[in-house]
């Protein structure tokens, strides 16, 4: 669609505020989803980050890599097996985990967002020490599945420091010398915690919280992190959603201002959150 220079101006001036307001503030991204798969929306969101780098939002991007995982392990012959939607974690697949999170997938993102004249530093919890975590305890055993303890982020504040945007793998170190697999959502809210960031952005395949989860036209766009049991109590809330509105809830109460479900099927889906009037997605406050 071809567009005037005059409304180009437009978009910029009605654009301005908000450059204003997120200059010299943190923005954590989790990237998974279509967003990551479709060539299309990758671009789209490698040249979003960069932008927002550029006008002086330092941009954190934590991400996955399940179908990554799930396709490297069904080339050597394992099966991928899932509890409650968490990946059960045996040694070997851990060390699958640990090779194409820290190894081919981040290392690509790097790749990415370098082609797109960006400066980015790939990271997984292992550096610094950055995640350290534990066994996570849960009802069945899911073998070398975390939950993080500590954040060090000092590594990624260097980073930030140094003009780079930190890519981050989220697998990290545990107390006892092994490493473990962490849920990239949860790693995501952590970060966010811990470097005070001012806003949480969790893409997806979906256009956020829905009130009714068959119609994407009910879409709730707004919510106090109070009135979350309420709309569990009701169904509203429930499956998937779960622990995704679980991250943006612990992730406000531990101090980021604003966290959101955005749909990264949307091309520039972040930059329509960060700088436009309406936004999109569901903000939790």
């Amino acid at each position: 669609m071809e567009i005037s220079n005059e409304e180009r101006a437009h978009i910029l001036v009605q654009a301005l505020p908000y450059i204003q307001k997120f200059a010299g503030k943190t923005v954590v991204v989790k990237y998974g989803g279509n967003a990551m798969i479709s060539p299309e929306l990758k671009s789209a969101v490698m040249s979003d980050i960069v932008l927002m780098r550029l006008v002086g939002v330092n941009v954190v991007l934590v991400h996955g890599g399940g179908p990554e995982i799930s396709e490297m392990l069904k080339k050597t012959g394992k099966e991928s097996k899932f509890i409650n939607g968490m990946r059960v974690t045996d040694k070997e697949t851990m060390d699958i985990v640990q090779m194409v999170l820290a190894g081919k997938v981040n290392k690509s993102l790097v790749q990415s967002l370098s082609r797109h004249n960006g400066k980015a530093m790939g990271l997984c919890g292992l550096d610094g020490n950055m995640l350290m975590a534990g066994k996570l305890a849960a009802a069945d055993d899911l073998g070398y599945v975390g939950e993080i303890r500590e954040v060090n982020e000092r590594i990624i504040n260097d980073a930030i420091s140094d003009g780079y945007v930190p890519i981050i793998s989220t697998i990290a170190g545990g107390y006892d010398g092994n490493v473990y697999n962490i849920n990239a959502d949860v790693a995501a809210a952590h970060i966010a915690a811990k470097l005070g960031a001012y806003k949480l952005i969790l893409m997806t395949d979906i256009r956020g919280l829905l009130r009714d989860k068959n119609d994407e036209n009910t879409l709730i766009p707004v919510v106090n992190v109070s009135e979350v049991p309420m709309l569990k109590k009701s169904g509203i809330i429930s499956g998937g959603m779960i622990p995704k509105i679980d991250c943006c809830v612990e992730a406000v109460r531990r101090g980021v201002k604003r966290a959101h479900i955005i749909d990264g099927r949307i091309e520039h889906s972040i930059l329509i959150e960060i700088f436009s009037d309406e936004g999109i997605g569901t903000m939790f406050y």
